[in-house]
């Protein structure tokens, strides 16, 4: 049984929608052919989700540097593609029930993230969406989660952060929240998270 929260911040990509295999598979094939090297699926998806923590470690061993990866990956990625990729999760819509202030932090572009909120037709669900960048920060950092939380107007209270990455987890501690893990994919991570769930369900 969860604690009673004030508010609930929650990543998205892997958290509360996920996109195509196939479109991973594409998009990481065109990001490694301008890279000159090749991903496997099994890479791609642990790039793309970056759930374990490793996914500069795995870039080091393509010899490829992260500021070059993501700089290529953004000049590849289509806005219109991605919306059209993404479905939510079974249970994304678990979030409706959560009766309090709602926040996203996700290190997916806004560029991106709007036409996915407007294909799938979530905008609503939330009342916040922040975007990390280089300006904002990226999780861990706590920065993005404690803009999300001025936006929400919730400093200094008692609150939780739902995603599905170490990232997340850290991200959650940094910035003084509770961490909650969603496993997904039947992954099962090590983490110091104070609470992990296998379905958004759970938080209701």
């Amino acid at each position: 049984m969860l604690p009673e929260y004030d508010f609930w911040l929650l990543d998205l990509d892997g958290t509360v929608l996920t996109v195509t295999d196939g479109y991973i598979e594409r998009t990481m094939s065109r990001v490694a052919a301008r890279l000159d090297t090749s991903f496997t699926l099994e890479e791609a998806r642990s790039i793309w989700f970056g759930r374990d923590g490793l996914r500069d470690d795995l870039l080091s061993a393509h010899g490829i540097e992260p500021d070059t990866f993501w700089s290529v990956f953004h000049r590849i990625e289509s806005p219109t593609e991605r919306a059209l990729a993404s479905r939510l999760h079974p249970d994304a819509e678990a979030v409706l029930e959560l009766d309090r202030p709602r926040g996203v932090v996700t290190h997916c572009q806004w560029y991106l993230t709007d036409p996915v909120l407007e294909e799938l037709d979530i905008r609503d669900w939330f009342d916040t969406v922040v975007c990390c960048s280089d300006s904002m920060g990226w999780k861990p950092d706590p920065t993005p989660v404690r803009y999300a939380m001025e936006c929400l107007d919730v400093n200094g209270g008692n609150g939780a952060l739902v995603g599905d990455s170490v990232a997340d987890v850290e991200a959650a501690h940094n910035a003084g929240l509770d961490a909650i893990l969603i496993q997904r994919d039947g992954e099962h991570l090590q983490s110091d998270a104070d609470f992990v769930i296998d379905s958004l369900s759970a938080l209701a």
